[in-house]
């Protein structure tokens, strides 16, 4: 009785899974249609933008100078065509310190500071990567099952990292900030403590302007 029980609770549950799986290729084939498409556009029309590249170089500039100075604080960032946004546990002074030290060694010719690991142009490398092998081991074999997604998944971690780096120097970030300058820093945004007490803020947007070159 109680195997018969647990077969009416647990029934629906393997059914699901059991469906779920079977259709999981075809989602992830479907998906990666998608990608092949969607994310060369995303990367074009950043690559276009000038001053949005060089807000996001000065953006991750600005958290690898503080990582360097704190180690790891799991910072994020986003570059926009004003400025770019800082979000993590460190305050507004620390912020523009780094946002300064990192615009003037950019100017130096330190260009690695423009690139960071954990950027969500990685991200995007990774997907693209394994969007492409799906297609690909998909028109090689004539159909596509877990073991290919498998594949492709693991291939995206290996190649992923890699095409994110190239990405980021020749089609996302731009080291050429001439005539720019970091006007100031703003809290967008605070993380209240415990009962409310000791107001923290961790977001920031660091305003940039480029001055007219003559």
């Amino acid at each position: 009785m109680l195997t018969f029980l647990l077969i009416i609770l647990f029934w629906p549950v393997v059914l699901f899974l059991l469906v779920n799986l079977f259709f999981l290729p075809f989602q992830f084939a479907i998906h990666s249609f998608f990608n092949i498409f969607t994310i060369p556009y995303q990367l074009i029309k950043i690559a276009f933008n000038q001053q949005l590249r060089a807000n996001h170089a000065l953006e991750h500039a600005t958290i690898n100078v503080i990582e360097e100075h704190y180690g790891p604080l799991n910072i994020a960032g986003l570059g926009q065509e004003d400025g770019f946004i800082i979000q993590g546990p460190v305050d507004p002074y620390t912020v523009e310190e780094a946002a300064r030290i990192g615009l003037a060694r950019l100017r130096e010719g330190e260009k690695d500071l423009a690139i960071h690991n954990r950027c969500g142009t990685s991200i995007l490398a990774a997907n693209f990567v394994s969007s492409v092998l799906v297609i690909l081991l998909l028109w090689k074999a004539g159909y596509s099952g877990l073991f290919y997604i498998l594949l492709a998944l693991v291939g995206a971690q290996f190649l992923g990292p890699h095409l994110g780096r190239i990405f980021q120097k020749y089609l996302t970030t731009s080291t050429r900030i001439e005539g720019f300058e970091i006007a100031g820093v703003e809290v967008r945004s605070a993380n209240r403590g415990f009962w409310n007490f000791g107001l923290q803020p961790r977001r920031y947007f660091v305003r940039t302007r480029r001055l007219m070159q003559y």
